[in-house]
């Protein structure tokens, strides 16, 4: 049985609201867990102290018994310390700029630097 520790949504309509739990990878997204170790409020702002709430000791245990986070979940713990933080690229490498305005943009580039 893989074990994932991820989001199980909740709340009314436009009004979002998470409960990060720990579930058989096979069950729906909002249906059954094992057993709900934090929520996650999107609403609230990102400074707020009740935006993100996790219970550490409950999920070190389900990472030392082999669950594995999702990716927004992972980002998560490794702000709160509880696992390493995983890397996020924020731009894809497909909306980056092509090769011919790279060259343009690194001509102009020069060109500002030289007057």
């Amino acid at each position: 049985m893989s074990l994932k520790i991820r989001l199980a949504r909740a709340g009314a309509k436009k009004r979002p609201y998470y409960h990060i739990v720990v579930a058989d990878s096979r069950s729906p997204r909002d249906g059954r867990f094992i057993e709900k170790v934090g929520s996650y409020n999107p609403m609230l702002p990102s400074d707020h102290a009740d935006r993100v709430r996790l219970v550490a000791e409950r999920i070190t245990h389900w990472l030392s018994n082999g669950a594995l986070p999702t990716d927004r979940v992972a980002r998560f713990l490794g702000n709160a310390g509880l696992a390493p933080k995983p890397t996020w690229n924020e731009q894809p490498k497909k909306s980056a700029p092509k090769k011919r305005a790279q060259e343009r943009a690194a001509a102009a580039a020069a060109a500002t630097a030289a007057a």
